[in-house]
């Protein structure tokens, strides 16, 4: 294919054009990148020394107390329990006691031979007995929910120093923040 004089001199002075044009976008670019990456530095920066200390005293201001007031709450409704619980187990064995007492025996077998009868014949353990133990067991589940509960809720809370995901200057380049 056989060009003119002129459409070669337009089409070297156009190719002269877009390199020039090429290098001025490498220049661009290159200058972009460098804008980023101070960007993404000083950006690291105020988070460190503005957002983590606000963080910070947000968290011991208005998290933590929370917190320390559920467990409280926690300990004393577990103390409350075993305080309920060991006062309700004490009277049911000592209802036990009385009604195995000799006293109390002679006297129900001169009110009623046949529930004397009755209580001789039913020894072992009883509905008040299964009643109890269950009572204890449900007990127990329940502090030991409150203080898992309790402890498992400190650790979903804490608060790195510094992001796991953060770049350092060591080397890489971070991935512009637009």
């Amino acid at each position: 294919m056989s060009l003119s004089r002129k459409r070669r001199k337009e089409l070297k002075r156009l190719r002269s054009s877009a390199e020039d044009l090429w290098g001025n976008q490498q220049d661009v670019l290159d200058h972009a990148s460098k804008v980023a990456r101070e960007a993404s530095r000083q950006i690291n920066l105020l988070t460190q020394e503005e957002v983590v200390p606000r963080v910070r005293t947000g968290y011991q201001t208005y998290v933590r107390p929370g917190f320390d007031q559920a467990r409280s709450y926690a300990r004393n409704a577990g103390d409350q329990v075993e305080r309920t619980l060991g006062s309700a187990l004490g009277s049911l064995l000592s209802i036990g006691d009385i009604a195995n007492d000799t006293r109390v025996r002679r006297a129900v077998e001169r009110v009623s031979p046949r529930a004397a009868a009755e209580l001789k014949r039913k020894q072992g353990p009883g509905v008040g007995t299964y009643l109890a133990i269950g009572a204890g067991v449900i007990a127990a589940a329940g502090v030991a929910y409150a203080v898992w509960q309790t402890f498992r809720a400190d650790d979903e809370l804490w608060v790195a120093d510094e992001e796991p995901g953060v770049a350092s200057d060591s080397g890489s380049a971070p991935s512009p923040v637009i």
